[in-house]
Order: structure tokens, then C-alpha cells, then sequence
């Protein structure tokens, strides 16, 4: 996935930014790798002050750690940052949905609609390919889920959302997978449009939460049965006790019973 770098004097940060971003969401950086400053200046071709300031904005979103003595490193991944980033994902999102779909007119639904579109028309690779290689999907989807939430009108939720969305993000394409073998992830999309555009709040948020915590389940079932190609590996005995609490969660059964009552 080629990385647009802004070409402007005024925003050498900004490029060391968005280059850096793009290496560790996409797992070039990988995760608890060093990240030596004067290596990034060598490679980038850019300044330590731009690279040092890009490094100290990753660090405020997450994505890279800083350590006395040690310097900056990429974050590390875990099961157990996993299962907190879908469940508190999960109360940002709902809560970003509901006041979209209260707030959201005609324009929104028709953007949500067009979101759909485009990312259901995208041809989206198969099984146990790298979503890195089916870029154009992964930016559909990116903007589809953002569309949902776009008519929030909470500058911060929104923030913190594009924030949580991100590190998802980065567990997706570090598992090396896009969907698993008996899930239908367009019906899944095509529902929560469905609900949002008919403003039911309670339906919508439910078919959410099931949807990342799907997600949630086969990552954590792709990333322990890695061993090769340089995917990191995630415990398989944490994995276990969070792909049952995924199965067992209340927003599926809430879901199942909207499903009984339909």
C-alpha cells in the first residue's frame, strides 16, 4: 500500500507521522520493536526533530510506548489489550451510533448508503490473505464504519473512536486474516446499515457488538495457529478464556433475542 507523503517544507512531522503510522498499523513495524531514532532519520530521509515529534504523537495514540533508558518502541499486543480494546470499543462505538442515529439526516443516511456500496462492490480478498494485500476493501470498510458514526456530534467521542478503530485495526492486519471461514461479514455489514437506516438504536448497537466480537474471536483463533511468516503469536491459553467470554457475551444474546422477537 503506497503511503502519500506530503511533499510541503511546513510538514516534516506530519510525513514522519504518517509514514510511521502506516508501518506500524500495516506490521512492518513490528510489535515491541525498538525504534531507533537515528535509523528512522536515515531511512525516512527526514530530520530527529520531525522524526522525535512524530514518535512523541504515535506514543499519545498508542501506538508506540516510551521508556526510560530504552527510548521508543512499537506497542506491544496482547490478549489481554485485545479483549479491553473490543469491549471499551464496543461502549464508544454504540455510544457514537446512537447520537448519529439522532441526530443523522437525510445526507447522513445517504452517506451511510453510499459507504455500503462502495465497500460491497470492492472485491475483497479471500481467507487468510493479508488485508495489507486488499487495501482498497480495508479503506472501504474503514470508511463505512466511520459513516455510521460521522453525524455524532462529539468532536472528543469521535476522536477516541478513530483511535480505537485504529489499534482494531492493527490487530487485523497483524493476524494475517480478514474474516473467518464460516462468516458471512457483508450480510453482517448490510444489517447494521439496515438498522441504522430504519433508527433502530437498540438493533443497531446489539448487531455491533456481535460484529466486532466476532472479529475479536477469529483474530484471537488466527493469531494462535500462526507459526511462521513473522505473525506475531498471541497466547493461546488467554485466548481460549476471551474467545468464550466472546461466544457467551450479553449483546448475543440480547441479539438473539431481537432476532426471537422480529
Amino acid at each position: 500500500m503506497a503511503v502519500r507523503v506530503s511533499t510541503s517544507g511546513s510538514s516534516l512531522t506530519q510525513t514522519a507521522y504518517e509514514r510511521l503510522r502506516h508501518d506500524l498499523l500495516s506490521g512492518k513495524l513490528k510489535p515491541g520493536e525498538r525504534l531507533k531514532i537515528s535509523e528512522l532519520c536515515s531511512v525516512m530521509a527526514l530530520n530527529l526533530s520531525a522524526v522525535r515529534e512524530a514518535l512523541a504523537r504515535l506514543t499519545a495514540e498508542g501506538l508506540v510506548t516510551a521508556e526510560p533508558q530504552r527510548g521508543f518502541c512499537a506497542a506491544p499486543i496482547s490478549m489481554a489489550d485485545l479483549t479491553d480494546l473490543t469491549k471499551v470499543r464496543i461502549e464508544i462505538e454504540t455510544l457514537a451510533i446512537r447520537r448519529s442515529i439522532l441526530l443523522g439526516d437525510i445526507a447522513w443516511e445517504s452517506s451511510v448508503l453510499a459507504a455500503f456500496h462502495s465497500m460491497s462492490r470492492t472485491q475483497r480478498l479471500p481467507v487468510n490473505i493479508k488485508p495489507s494485500e486488499s487495501a482498497s476493501w480495508s479503506a472501504f470498510h474503514s470508511a463505512f464504519h466511520h459513516a455510521l458514526c460521522a453525524a455524532c456530534d462529539s468532536p472528543w467521542l469521535l476522536r477516541i473512536r478513530d483511535m480505537l478503530f485504529s489499534q482494531s485495526e492493527r490487530y487485523r492486519m497483524l493476524s494475517g486474516t480478514i474474516t473467518g471461514n464460516n462468516r458471512n461479514i457483508d450480510d453482517e455489514h448490510r444489517s447494521i446499515m439496515e438498522a441504522v437506516l430504519d433508527r433502530d438504536s437498540d438493533r443497531a448497537c446489539a448487531l455491533i457488538a456481535d460484529h466486532f466480537e466476532r472479529t475479536t474471536h477469529y483474530l484471537i483463533e488466527a493469531s494462535s495457529s500462526k507459526s511462521a511468516g513473522g505473525v506475531p503469536k498471541i497466547s493461546r491459553r488467554t485466548g481460549a478464556a476471551v474467545a468464550s467470554s466472546v461466544r457467551k457475551s450479553p449483546s448475543k444474546r440480547k441479539l438473539k433475542e431481537s432476532h426471537s422477537e422480529a
